[in-house]
C-alpha cells in the first residue's frame, strides 16, 4: 500500500485552502472529509444533532470509507483531510499504522467564533479539540514521538517555508508550484457540504499567500462562544507548544 497522508484539523482551521494547495500538487490522490461524510449523513450517521427525516447516504459507513481509501492507496499514494472526531471509536494501533500523521490547529477563538457565525446551535462534539488532542498524545505514545503540528497563523504569515516544512516532516517532496493557481476553482466540487458556501472565499483566492496575523478578542465574543472557548483553550494550548517553528 502507498503513503497515505491524513492531515487531523478541526473545524474552520483553514484546512480546506491546504487541501486545495495539496490538489494543485497532481501526485497524490486527495480526498476532503471522506469520514465525515458517514459521520454525518452515512447510513448510520454518528452526528449527534442527527434527526429522523434528515439526508442519509445508502450503503455509506465509516467502515465502507476506510475501504475505499485502502483501495485508493493501493493505486497511488493519497492525502486526506479530516477531523478526529468523527473516528475516534477506531483509534487502534493497527488502524493508526497506516498513515503518516499530522496535525492542523488553529485559535479556538477564531474557530469556535467561525462555527458560531454558520451554526449557532452547534454541538460541542462537533467542535473537535478534545479529539484532535487525544488522538495526538496517543500517537506520541505509539510512536515514541509527537507527530508534526501546523499551525493556522504560522501557515497564513509564512505559507511557503510552512508548507515546505509540511513536506519535510511527512516525507513528500515540496512542490513550489502548487502555492498558487488560478481563481475560480471550484473546492465545492470535491465537498458533500451545504453547495459550497463554506469555500466561495477559497474559491476566488489566487494561492496560499502571506497574511497578516489577526487577533479576535474574545471578551467581545457572545457568551456561548466564550463558554466554549475556556473548555477549548487548554487542548489548542497542549498542541501548539509542538508546532513546527521556523528558525
Amino acid at each position: 500500500m502507498h503513503k497515505i497522508v491524513a492531515l487531523w484539523a478541526i473545524p474552520r482551521s483553514t484546512s480546506t485552502a491546504f487541501e486545495w494547495m495539496m490538489r494543485q500538487r497532481g501526485d497524490l490522490d486527495c480526498l476532503h472529509e471522506p469520514f465525515g461524510e458517514a459521520w454525518y449523513q452515512g447510513e448510520d450517521p454518528l452526528w449527534p444533532r442527527f434527526a429522523d427525516g434528515d439526508k442519509t447516504t445508502r450503503g455509506l459507513t465509516i467502515e465502507s470509507v476506510w475501504e475505499d481509501i485502502q483501495a485508493r492507496a493501493q493505486k497511488g499514494p493519497v492525502f486526506l483531510k479530516d477531523f478526529p472526531h468523527y473516528i475516534n471509536h477506531m483509534w487502534t494501533p493497527e488502524f493508526l499504522s497506516n498513515f503518516t500523521h499530522a496535525f492542523l490547529i488553529r485559535d479556538p477563538a477564531k474557530t469556535i467564533s467561525s462555527m458560531y457565525n454558520k451554526w449557532p446551535d452547534f454541538d460541542e462534539l462537533e467542535v473537535g479539540f478534545p479529539e484532535q488532542r487525544a488522538l495526538f498524545d496517543l500517537l506520541t505514545v505509539l510512536n515514541g514521538t509527537p507527530p508534526p503540528v501546523i499551525d493556522s497563523d504560522d501557515l497564513l504569515e509564512d505559507p511557503h517555508a510552512m508548507v515546505a516544512a509540511f513536506c519535510d516532516a511527512v516525507d513528500i517532496p515540496f512542490l513550489p508550484e502548487a502555492m498558487s493557481w488560478e481563481p475560480g476553482g471550484d473546492p465545492s466540487a470535491h465537498s458533500w457540504w451545504d453547495g459550497g458556501s463554506f469555500h466561495s472565499n477559497l474559491a476566488q483566492s489566487t494561492g496560499l499567500k502571506p497574511q497578516e496575523r489577526r487577533y479576535i478578542e474574545i471578551a467581545d465574543a457572545p457568551e456561548r462562544v466564550r463558554r466554549v472557548h475556556r473548555r477549548m483553550k487548554p487542548h489548542y494550548d497542549h498542541l501548539y507548544q509542538h508546532r513546527i517553528t521556523l528558525k
